[in-house]
């Protein structure tokens, strides 16, 4: 009879555990974000960013409709993407190119790399693929976004891997970000998109208004009051993991992301949409 009962017990925690580990990594998280500025033209008032990263080429229901209809329910005028669209361990581009299909069904769609774009060498053939979708690639350039009357600066880096030198990552993102900015003019409101958080006080540096960035999954494991464990490029205990961090003038909003890669579960860390409101002051 104990000895049943002990079986018992194990089969809860067991379907319990299943259970658990299958909602942190599956079930889909909104965060809402204001973003306040006096820069904000009021043809940007109320204007809505759906920003996403880190897919890894995971799925999400099918033809990616489970994580399509939260971003529909969102109503974005804009989504961004940063990096890590496909997975460089285990390459299909399969998942990654359904869910950009239908995201330009639902709003203009802004993609710049991640290192995995970089890792994989296959950037060329699913670039090619992006834009034919219909999805801006954005490689060390800028666009102007228009909303009314008004305008915005969209800047968009590469990642450092897809540039073969020897330099730094650190040298490599100032050149990026020095060719992107050559065309962009002083005084308008201007929006970052870069794969790495870690480089917040390099970004600071150029003033730039907004960030959006990924890569960091988090911190993969999540713990009250601590945070994130651990994360790319910051070790353990990061810094920059999920949410709003300030320096200087600049604001840096990092996505949990979706997918992951090398460590294959999430803990109190669920996959993650995150949705700006632009206001203007």
């Amino acid at each position: 009879m104990l000895r049943k009962k002990k079986y018992i017990i194990i089969l809860i925690v067991l379907i319990a555990s299943i259970l658990f580990f299958y909602i942190q990594n599956n079930s889909i998280e909104t965060t809402e974000i204001t973003i306040r500025s006096e820069k904000i033209p009021v043809g940007f008032d109320n204007y809505r960013i759906v920003h996403l990263t880190d897919l890894h080429g995971k799925n999400f229901g099918n033809n990616q409709q489970t994580l399509v209809k939260k971003i529909n329910n969102a109503k974005p005028d804009l989504i961004v993407f940063t990096g890590d669209l496909i997975d460089s361990r285990r390459y299909n581009e399969k998942h990654s190119l359904t869910l950009m299909e239908e995201l330009v069904q639902i709003a203009p769609t802004f993609f710049v790399t991640g290192n995995h774009e970089g890792r994989s060498r296959k950037f060329q053939s699913l670039e090619s693929e992006l834009n034919l979708l219909g999805v801006e690639v954005m490689r060390n350039s800028t666009e102007i976004v228009e909303s009314g009357n008004d305008i915005i600066y969209l800047i968009g880096i590469d990642d450092p891997t897809l540039i073969r030198s020897s330099s730094s990552e650190q040298d490599k993102t100032i050149e990026a970000i020095e060719r992107s900015i050559v065309e962009m003019e002083d005084g308008y409101f201007n929006i970052l998109l870069s794969h790495r958080p870690e480089m917040l006080p390099l970004y600071s540096e150029y003033g730039f208004d907004v960030v959006f960035s990924g890569h960091a999954h988090g911190g993969q494991i999540r713990l009250p009051v601590v945070g994130g464990l651990i994360a790319p490029n910051q070790g353990l205990f990061p810094k920059y993991t999920s949410g709003k961090y300030k320096n200087k003038k600049t604001t840096m909003i990092v996505n949990r992301g979706l997918g992951n890669s090398l460590f294959p579960l999430r803990v109190f860390n669920r996959p993650e949409i995150i949705v700006v409101t632009l206001y203007s002051e």
